[in-house]
């Protein structure tokens, strides 16, 4: 196991399956104690260095409540990682508005709910890292997810004013925007849709593991002082 987030704590929402699951087991493996929300987390997975918990992000109530978890068990958070996102693929004129209002209120109220309590936690250090994720979607535009797009696009425009209001504090606020990587999620659009999207890439492939980490690292490891406010794209999109 690292040592590269020994002493730290680790919050990530979604945490219980696809991109989050592996975000949740990179932290952990690099020796941070790591907290998972998700709406039907398996509380009874929780040991020494992780802690699952049902919580729906976009509910003040509930959030709230994972917070207060987190203050009575370890009296701090380090690093918060917004991961938790839903997504209904479909033309504007046929998508219902409770498809909608779900994917705006757990992608973008979500975000903002889990960020505000973050920062105060965070701020009680004097030191921490949020980390939002956003979509290809926000640059590529593509036909059917109009309200997703636009719910990632407000992710990175959230990151970066809620930036500039704690800098001062010693958090920065960053974006990683993930291109196509293998979840359920990317399983409910039609495979011919995504292979048209990756082979449009600069980088024409699937994102890795490891490319996920290598940037959640670079904005959450030691020498990130300086980075705030900014978003990175994998697979070359910009």
């Amino acid at each position: 196991m690292s040592t590269l987030y020994d002493d730290k704590v680790v919050l990530v929402t979604g945490a219980r399956r696809g991109l989050g699951a592996v975000i949740a087991d990179h932290f952990e493996q690099r020796g941070a104690r790591v907290v998972g929300f998700s709406r039907h987390a398996n509380e009874a997975s929780t040991s020494d260095r992780r802690f699952d918990m049902a919580v729906d992000v976009g509910d003040p109530a509930s959030v709230g409540a994972g917070f207060e978890a987190i203050r009575k068990r370890f009296g701090k958070l380090d690093i918060c990682i917004n991961n938790a996102a839903v997504l209904t693929s479909q033309y504007a004129m046929i998508l219902p508005a409770a498809s909608a209002k779900a994917m705006v209120d757990t992608n973008l109220v979500g975000t903002f709910l889990v960020s505000r309590e973050a920062a105060k936690l965070m701020r009680k250090g004097k030191w921490g890292r949020i980390v939002g994720v956003s979509s290809m979607a926000v640059s590529l535009e593509p036909m059917g997810d109009s309200v997703y797009a636009a719910t990632k696009a407000a992710v990175t425009t959230l990151a970066n004013v809620m930036a500039k209001e704690l800098a001062a504090t010693n958090i920065t606020c960053n974006t990683m925007g993930v291109t196509a990587f293998a979840t359920d999620m990317l399983g409910q659009l039609p495979r011919d849709k995504v292979d048209a999207v990756i082979a449009s890439l600069p980088l024409a492939r699937m994102a890795t593991r490891e490319d996920v980490a290598h940037v959640l690292d670079f904005f959450c490891g030691p020498g990130s002082e300086c980075i705030t406010a900014q978003t990175v794209y994998l697979g070359g999109v910009h």
